[in-house]
């Protein structure tokens, strides 16, 4: 196998395959994780597993046990110690309907994909934003959860393929900013950061709960404006952990003065 392909396992194997009739691929009918592993080493697992089980309780699921995952990422982790893991959770098979077994067997997926060479969080350039045409809609049951249907993600990142925009920013219906297209938004006004509500559509990302207890971030409600006028803005996720945003249309912005700390503060 080519180093440039996944490893994958299924339910443990890596000669398993998925039923054409499993619920994660009729309906999104399951949730994942993103994870950055290093050396083999999973960053942030424990907040990682916290969140997974918390939206698998969300979608009636039973998560698998901690060592389970542990096993399978033993085992990948040993083939390719620095990778991007995706772990996923689905129904497994199923009728034809939406109306769920009510015995479920669960699929569990977990893939290894080479880790990127990420740009130096560090260096002068920052991210470069757009705002996306594709507005989210509110659904307060699935807030927060990072369930398998990610079209209105897909749909978003399709907007653009200028290399030179780095991601793009997602406004909800009310025109109230949400999120990055892969990653969660962070601004600060004065010496207070605040970051999006996700109660009403959003995911809750890992790096995002770090950042939230690390900088005393308060959670509210603002739009495009507010973005605008931040002096500084921020964007998160598992892989990148935090990078600093440069530019938003006409608007520019210089690397915080305390990013360094704030990068180190995150690890």
């Amino acid at each position: 196998m080519s180093s440039s392909e996944p490893l994958v396992l299924i339910n443990g194997s890596p000669e398993a395959s998925v039923s054409p009739l499993d619920r994660g691929l009729a309906f999104g009918d399951g949730v994942f994780r993103t994870i950055r592993m290093e050396g083999g080493r999973p960053l942030w697992w424990r907040d990682h597993l916290v969140k997974l089980e918390s939206d698998c309780r969300c979608l009636g699921l039973a998560a698998p046990e901690p060592g389970v995952w542990q096993q399978d990422i033993a085992w990948l982790s040993a083939r390719r110690p620095d990778a991007v893991l995706k772990l996923m959770v689905t129904r497994g098979p199923g009728p034809r309907g939406y109306c769920p077994p009510n015995n479920p067997s669960l699929t569990r997926i977990v893939a290894a994909s080479a880790l990127p060479a990420f740009p130096d969080p560090l260096a002068e350039t920052g991210m470069r934003l757009r705002v996306c045409d594709l507005r989210l809609g509110h659904q307060p049951r699935l807030a927060g959860v990072k369930h398998l249907n990610r079209l209105e993600n897909v749909l978003a990142r399709m907007e653009w393929d200028d290399p030179a925009i780095d991601e793009g920013l997602l406004l909800d219906t009310d025109g109230l900013a949400i999120s990055g297209v892969m990653s969660n938004l962070f601004i600060r006004h004065g010496g207070v950061w605040r970051t999006p509500a996700i109660d009403r559509c959003g995911v809750a990302g890992v790096s995002r709960g770090r950042l939230i207890e690390r900088l005393d971030v308060k959670v509210d409600r603002f739009g495009l404006d507010a973005v605008l006028a931040a002096d500084s803005v921020l964007l998160s996720n598992s892989l990148i952990r935090v990078r600093w945003v440069s530019a938003l249309a006409e608007r520019r912005w210089s690397r915080p003065p305390d990013f360094a700390a704030i990068l180190e503060d995150l690890r």
